[in-house]
């Protein structure tokens, strides 16, 4: 019998400090960043980016924000460049290369100092309907006299 395999995917938390602030400040450069980075991953960007610039009641924290839906889920970020920080997740029921994304990211965006967390999705998330269909057909039919 097929072994079931479970987990939706891969999420990237990456909280970025003492980045570039003029890159964090540039909208083209956030947008080409989302634009251009799932293609850096094999993943597959289904629609182009939505990023807008944040005005904040308190000026220190206004920002650029982004999003780009991938087939495999989605990559955000968020940025203050008056606080020289940013958070950036990778959301995909696709593995990637976490480790490259990690070193990608510090690199574009020249962080200084950064908290990560890698989270496994979905623990119990079936993969392949298929399989799970024909075990329980399977287990069922055990019990059948």
């Amino acid at each position: 019998m097929e072994k079931i395999e479970y987990g939706f995917g891969q999420h990237l938390i990456l909280d970025g400090y003492g980045c570039n602030r003029e890159k964090l400040m540039d909208i083209d450069f956030i947008y080409d960043f989302l634009s251009n980075y799932p293609a850096e991953i094999e993943m597959t960007k289904i629609m182009p980016p939505y990023v807008f610039k944040y005005h904040a009641p308190v000026p220190e924290d206004w920002g650029i924000s982004g999003f780009v839906i991938i087939a495999e889920s989605h990559i955000s970020i968020h940025t203050f460049p008056e606080k020289l920080y940013m958070s950036v997740d990778i959301f995909s029921c696709k593995d990637f290369d976490v480790d490259k994304a990690i070193r990608d990211i510090t690199k574009i965006f020249e962080v200084k100092k950064s908290e990560i967390k890698v989270l496994d999705r979905g623990l119990e998330f079936p993969r392949s309907i298929r399989t799970v269909e024909r075990f329980i057909r399977a287990e069922r039919n055990q019990f059948t006299v």
